[in-house]
């Protein structure tokens, strides 16, 4: 997984678990791309006070992920509604029987909605 999306998934999971000063200045690097340099000057902090910082909370991250797993279950309950979607429209094309491919949809549009929830 691209670096910057694992750290905006790791965020969005445990992000309130960070300081609001470390809320604020890791926002401002994964949510606003600005530079060190900028967010520095924001928040009247040397380039590498921010870049320290960055690092300290990625660690935190990181370590709560691999202790809770909630990023890695969150992954594997959406790949596993996908695949009940494809099943579903799999058994749809292969049967003519009106109620079941009713039933059929059913299960499509709840995946759906699982889905677009995330």
């Amino acid at each position: 997984m691209e670096k910057i999306v694992r750290q905006s998934m790791l965020y969005d999971f445990y992000g309130e678990l960070l300081t609001e000063h470390q809320k604020s200045v890791y926002e401002e690097v994964i949510n606003n791309d600005m530079s060190y340099s900028e967010i520095a000057k924001l928040n009247n902090i040397s380039r590498q006070g921010v870049f320290d910082m960055i690092k300290r909370c990625d660690k935190k991250l990181e370590e709560y992920e691999e202790k809770l797993k909630l990023v890695d279950k969150f992954l594997r309950a959406k790949e596993q509604v996908r695949k009940i979607r494809e099943c579903a429209g799999e058994l749809k094309r292969m049967n003519s029987d009106e109620k079941l491919n009713k039933k059929i949809e059913e299960i499509e549009t709840y995946s759906v909605s699982i889905l677009d929830d995330f």
